[in-house]
């Protein structure tokens, strides 16, 4: 079942990534409202980011402020304020004043009304007064402040914008009636772009923005100025202004606002409007094309907070308390900034600016050519990075740890953020955020939660699987970490264990069943604690035999040292249990083992439904020989040739013989474990160094000495089984020597 699993385990994540960015494609184009006000929060936290830009100088604002207020009276004024207005900005230089004011209404006539009151009663006296019809004359002149405005304008060496607004639907517009519309409709023709391309007749059926009627500046003073433009300004849903209409369609014109209209006079250049038939190519003035979006909207790119543009108190102007070189060859834009009397607006870095500020800041990005915009590829570049960040998270975050998974996906998030911040800071790109950032956040938990679901019945299964059988450290590691088990099989060097008792058969043939049971019991949970203890894996019981391995699942670098102090305990544990056995009058029992360290295959293997973690090779078998071997010399414990070299220093043990067991040709040295170093006395050391130099006589075919020397090791140790195997069998070969090939090696006769 868990190989299964595992074999699975990755297709989940890539649903989950697949579907993510299926989710999130789709979102994101047909747009979902709060994810899109969450975008345009991203937006105004990149300006923050980016910080201020300094204008580049070409604009001023003369302005309605409190001083202003303050030293002419309170607003509105007479036009003739303005009209001096006009002219001073003209004389000192400027190239262009923009009005973001209206002059919507007739000034105040109650003057006029007078003078023409006494010029009535004049008629009936009998005796003309030509000073005072003079007086009067001119009077009239002087108080009808439309017409000071107009001549001001109309005489003005600056080029002279009047500022006007577009009634956007029929409730707004219920004052006007047909015959005020067409002469609104007639003073703003002027304002119109001039040159309009469609690039087929589909384009002209092309949805813009669209007003109803336009509420434009008395005709007097409409008259006297060639310039005219637009100032309304719509906000996002959430309040805030990050967007200027570049055009508004009323009947069949279309019309541009104050701020182009502004950077055309400044320039002497005709803006173009281009549309294709998917909506607004393009808005140019001369060989600056400003960026819009389909429906001709301007993305404002905000120099900074209110007041970074130039602010000239008005009535400092009138009062020629300003230098004409801050006027000179400047744009000046007119309007009120004076608390309660300006159109507040809430922009992406200030929460109250005047909206007189924003026109400004559009004429210094257009001059600049410094623009903010989704560039023509952006939706592909959005559509990407949702798919990048998707993938790479599914390929990245199931193949490492939690805490990895984590890091690299904030990576991932906030290297996304700093790159679109970086595009937006230094190339004026504006790359979608939320979407991309919302699939990748989206994905990670996704796969979180998947892995948690996952991982929790995949440690259900190893912990139920091996508990049995591995140490709870051992267990733990594989919950930790399952990729170290590999299951269905793989080969790797492990350390090979197989024990039997000794004369078990007749052990059990004393012994009532349950009598039986208890003893052996009793022995395996010994033996197999020690194994456990030693982080050996536990194969299977059969019978009274142990099977076990070192060195998988689990990674034991020194494992035939550890298999090695396994059987050194293990021994130690049995010779003490004899001894209370002894004293109960029950069976002792002895153990032999047999360890081979090499190659082996591990893993589940069985049917489907029964599986075992087992271990199968020639490692494996030649360690179930050996164990058979120990009879031979009367030996416990017999550990090959591979396995002394690697347990080293850290065990003591003799070289018994080299062997060539059953179904192998080569030969095998094989070695008895005596114990720890320490285990070793000084008669059992002087039998070794005995046994050893009988051994050499022996291969060297010395049968003479080599049984002096045994006889002499038996002399010290009467019960030493592989002297005494070797003592008979030099016997053996006096009177039958081996075959003049002999390569000093014993060949087992059973397994």
């Amino acid at each position: 079942m868990l190989s299964f699993f595992k074999r699975h385990i990755k297709f989940p994540p890539l649903l989950i990534a697949a579907t993510a960015i299926v989710a999130g494609i789709f979102l994101y184009y047909i747009g979902v409202p709060f994810f899109d006000l969450m975008e345009f929060r991203t937006v105004d936290l990149r300006f923050s980011y980016r910080g201020p830009i300094a204008p580049g100088g070409e604009v001023v604002l003369a302005v309605i402020d409190e001083k202003s207020l303050a030293r002419e009276g309170k607003w509105v004024w007479p036009r003739s304020k303005l009209a001096d207005l006009v002219t001073k900005i003209s004389q000192a230089g400027a190239r262009v004043i923009a009005f973001d004011v209206g002059f919507f209404e007739p000034d105040d006539k109650r003057i006029l009304h007078t003078i023409d009151l006494i010029e009535a009663k004049m008629h009936h006296w009998e005796a003309s007064d030509a000073p005072l019809e003079r007086y009067l004359t001119d009077l009239r002149k002087a108080s009808d402040y439309d017409r000071r405005l107009a001549e001001a304008v109309g005489s003005s060496k600056a080029k002279v914008i009047l500022g006007y607004f577009f009634q956007m639907d029929p409730e707004s517009a219920g004052h006007v009636d047909r015959q005020q519309a067409l002469q609104h409709s007639a003073n703003v023709r002027g304002s119109s772009y001039k040159i309009v391309k469609y690039s087929s007749p589909r384009a002209q059926q092309v949805p813009l923005i669209e007003a109803f009627v336009p509420q434009s500046n008395i005709t007097e003073i409409t008259a006297a100025s060639a310039y005219a433009g637009y100032f309304n300004m719509y906000p996002d849903p959430d309040g805030v202004v990050r967007w200027m209409p570049g055009v508004i369609k009323f009947k069949d014109a279309l019309y541009a606002p104050l701020s182009v209209m502004a950077v055309s006079a400044y320039t002497d250049q005709a803006p173009v409007i281009k549309v294709a038939d998917y909506g607004v190519e393009s808005l140019e003035i001369g060989r600056r094309k400003v960026p819009t979006d389909e429906a001709g909207r301007i993305l404002i790119n905000y120099r900074g907070r209110q007041k970074t543009f130039p602010h000239l108190s008005i009535t400092d102007i009138l009062r020629g308390e300003i230098d004409d070189d801050l006027l000179r060859d400047k744009i000046v834009m007119v309007g009120a900034t004076a608390v309660g009397i300006y159109d507040l607006r809430v922009t992406p870095l200030d929460n109250v600016f005047p909206g007189l500020e924003v026109h400004a800041n559009i004429v210094d990005s257009i001059l600049a050519r410094d623009y903010m915009y989704h560039p023509a590829w952006g939706a592909v570049f959005d559509a990407m990075a949702i798919i990048v960040a998707a993938l790479l998270l599914a390929i990245v975050v199931p193949r490492t740890r939690i805490l990895t998974g984590a890091l690299a996906t904030l990576a991932l998030f906030f290297g996304y953020i700093l790159l679109c911040n970086y595009l937006f800071a230094h190339k004026g790109w504006i790359l979608n955020l939320v979407y991309p950032l919302s699939v990748i956040i989206f994905v990670y938990l996704g796969i979180t939660v998947y892995r948690y679901f996952a991982e929790t019945r995949q440690k259900l299964f190893i912990k139920d699987a091996f508990a049995t059988y591995l140490a709870p450290t051992v267990v733990k590691q594989l919950i930790e970490a399952p990729e170290k088990l590999v299951l269905g099989g793989e080969e790797r060097v492990i350390t090979a264990f197989f024990s039997d008792v000794q004369g078990f058969t007749g052990i059990s043939e004393r012994l009532a069943p349950a009598e039986l049971v208890e003893l052996l019991n009793e022995f395996l949970t010994e033996m197999t604690n020690i194994i456990l203890k030693h982080e050996g894996t536990v194969d299977k019981f059969e019978g009274d035999a142990i099977i076990a391995f070192f060195g998988a699942p689990n990674d034991l670098e020194n494992q035939a040292e550890v298999a090695c102090m396994a059987c050194i305990d293990m021994q130690k544990r049995l010779r003490e249990m004899r001894g209370a056995w002894r004293k109960d009058n029950r069976p002792e029992l002895r153990m032999r083992i047999g360890v081979n360290t090499g190659p082996a295959v591990v893993g589940n293997m069985g049917s489907r439904n029964r599986m075992d973690y087992t271990m199968m090779g020639d490692t494996v078998n030649t360690a179930a020989r050996l164990e058979g071997v120990n009879k031979v010399y009367g030996t416990y414990t017999m550990i090959s040739d591979p396995t002394f070299r690697e347990a080293g220093q850290w065990i003591s043990a003799r070289e018994l013989d080299a062997i060539t067991v059953v179904g192998k040709a080569e030969p095998v040295k094989v070695y008895e474990l005596l114990g720890y170093p320490g285990d070793v006395d000084d008669p059992l050391r002087e039998t070794v160094d005995l046994y050893e130099q009988g051994l050499a006589a022996y291969r060297r075919q010395d049968w003479n000495r080599a049984i002096m020397l045994f006889l002499k090791a038996l002399a010290i140790t009467p019960q030493d089984g592989p002297s005494q195997t070797m003592l008979s069998r030099c016997n053996e070969f006096k009177v039958n020597p081996p075959p003049p090939d002999w390569n000093g090696s014993y060949s087992m006769k059973t397994k």
